[in-house]
């Protein structure tokens, strides 16, 4: 199972979209502060999170999803 997921985080009020097998283990990697857009701050949370059955679902749901480029649309 593959999941679309977006995160946001409050103190920079921004929102990161993308795609995981393990959602719980992918949020602990964003807020560890690794390279990468998310190393911006450590207060990710997972505020949508749809499951897939294959990887290639999953990454076309990412994409439309960016193609928004709205926070609006995201909320």
């Amino acid at each position: 199972m593959y999941y679309t997921y977006i995160l946001h985080s409050n103190s920079i009020n921004k929102f990161y979209i993308g795609v995981t097998e393990n959602p719980s283990e992918r949020l602990k990697k964003h807020n560890a502060k690794n390279k990468g857009f998310t190393n911006q701050c450590n207060d990710w949370v997972i505020v949508f999170l749809k499951p897939f059955e294959t990887k290639t679902e999953a990454l076309s749901f990412e994409r439309q999803i960016k193609r928004w480029k709205s926070s609006v649309k995201i909320q």
